[in-house]
């Protein structure tokens, strides 16, 4: 490792690993960054559930949106978009009155939305969102201002998806997103997670 990656780049941790500078701030955050984030994610219900706290993130921190996941979950019925495209008024009440989630009217609706346009597509919703991945290897990123926050790939994207009827659901949501679901690989260079 060189001098130049330590100095803005990855950083060394107590257990000796190199990691994202973010990746070290929390035991929360520990986790996420080496179990989960940047790994290729499959499948129509985790991709709706990374879609879906990607919203609810906009405007917050990760962290708080990762330590409710679980209330989320619970809440929006395992991300089901089939269950969740169905909630009614009941629900929205629901979810409004859950402390275990962001009570947020507009991104509980965007979701709600968002499940029914999940079930309009024509194609599985992770196959949708893989097809905006880049081409091609990239150099990894070699300090956190390398990373960028919305990329050509981000933008057509969201465009897609709010063509399709998505909300809450803009160029800067996409590429967390691309990085969260492993579409990107935006680890650091050294960053053992990578």
């Amino acid at each position: 490792m060189t001098e130049a990656v330590r100095v803005g780049g990855a950083v060394l941790g107590p257990d000796g690993q190199w990691r994202c500078p973010w990746g070290l701030s929390t035991a929360d955050y520990v986790a996420y960054h080496d179990q989960e984030w940047g790994r290729a994610l499959r499948g129509v219900a985790p991709m709706f559930e990374r879609l879906t706290l990607e919203g609810f993130q906009s405007g917050l921190s990760w962290l708080i949106i990762l330590r409710k996941r679980e209330s989320f979950r619970r809440a929006f019925a395992g991300f089901d978009p089939s269950k969740v495209a169905a909630f009614d008024d009941a629900d929205r009440a629901r979810l409004l009155a859950d402390p275990g989630i962001v009570r947020n009217r507009l991104k509980i609706d965007a979701a709600c939305q968002n499940a029914r346009a999940v079930l309009e597509l024509d194609v599985p919703l992770d196959e949708l969102l893989w097809s905006f991945a880049p081409d091609g290897d990239r150099p990894r990123p070699r300090t956190l201002a390398d990373v960028p926050a919305v990329t050509p790939e981000s933008t057509a994207m969201a465009k897609e998806l709010k063509r399709r009827g998505f909300r809450f659901v803009g160029p800067t949501t996409c590429y967390a997103l691309m990085q969260a679901a492993g579409l990107v690989n935006d680890h650091l260079d050294g960053c053992v997670a990578g």
